[in-house]
């Protein structure tokens, strides 16, 4: 199974990632921890112009009605930039849960952003403060959700996460595909994380000097590095053949080999950096705290690994 980028594939890449290159997104993270969305919200009106919140919603409901690959390929740029707030839940999943036109047209415009807790795998609703519409899926329904007042504390400052009860009657029923398509966004978001903690990580090697030389030129960073390489180089196929097969196995795989090819860079990062990596005020900490969040959303490696084996 391969899957090769088409040309406007790339050009559409290129585009966010010019857009989000230009933006303070590091500033709009920030910001969203401290509970100030409104650079973030006017990040998601950026995307929303270049048809990112469009990709999953139907064309008859003014959506793109794009694929799964068209979707991995948005999330390396937002997970390389970081970009805040509920990205797979409202993106990729409510898209799927959704039969009502109108806040179809609402989440493709970029005017809606919707949240989904998916017990047991999603216990929580990211966002849900933020969110206009939260969603909460039960025993194959789907149900209005009412969040709890206080957020449930994440190891990345930025996703707020909340317990959800459903209200009134069910809005529909659901099969598992939002499920698979909102595990695959998380592993493409990953993917992305870790090429940008890579690139930080060669970039800081390249200028740091101990003893009159960089430190990139040691060879213990070498092998530092290129063990990242390798990592994120055998994931990457595993993402995007996915997004061609949509099967759980390998959604499962997918996610599994992402979480850990990020983790590893971002370690790798870490280690690079040295004590300045552990400051708050360092950029580097919006990727590391992103990176050990996302392993665990959406069912952790543990679960995907049992996935992978059970479908053998």
């Amino acid at each position: 199974m391969r899957f090769t980028p088409s040309p406007e594939q790339r050009q559409f890449a290129a585009s966010l990632h010019d857009l989000l290159s230009g933006a303070d997104t590091p500033g709009a993270v920030r910001a969203w921890a401290e509970g100030r969305p409104e650079p973030g919200l006017k990040l998601w009106r950026d995307l929303a112009d270049l048809g990112v919140t469009a990709l999953r919603v139907p064309e008859e409901c003014d959506g793109l009605g794009a694929g799964l690959t068209d979707l991995v390929i948005a999330f390396e740029v937002l997970g390389y930039h970081a970009v805040p707030g509920p990205l797979a839940e409202s993106v990729a999943v409510a898209p799927a849960l959704l039969g009502d036109g109108e806040r179809l047209r609402a989440l493709a415009a970029g005017r809606l952003l919707a949240t989904v807790a998916l017990p047991p795998h999603v216990p929580y609703a990211l966002d849900a403060d933020v969110a206009g519409l939260v969603l909460l899926v039960e025993n194959g329904a789907v149900y209005r959700g009412e969040p709890e007042t206080e957020p449930v504390r994440s190891v990345d400052a930025a996703r707020r996460l909340f317990r959800v009860a459903g209200t009134g009657g069910a809005l529909g029923a659901t099969d598992g595909s939002a499920f698979e398509a909102g595990v695959l966004a998380v592993a493409a978001e990953l993917l992305g994380a870790g090429q940008r903690l890579l690139d930080e990580a060669a970039a800081y090697a390249r200028q740091r000097h101990q003893y009159g030389r960089p430190i990139g030129s040691y060879q213990a960073l070498k092998h530092l590095l290129a063990d990242v390489v390798t990592r994120l180089e055998l994931a990457r196929p595993l993402v995007h053949g996915a997004a061609v097969t949509a099967t759980a196995r390998d959604v499962s795989a997918a996610k599994a080999a992402a979480g850990e090819a990020a983790y590893l860079a971002a370690r790798a990062a870490l280690q690079v950096h040295g004590a300045i990596g552990y400051t708050a005020e360092h950029h580097l900490g919006l990727w590391l705290t992103r990176v050990r969040a996302l392993t665990g959303a959406w069912g952790g490696g543990a679960y995907h690994r049992a996935r992978v084996l059970a479908g053998a």
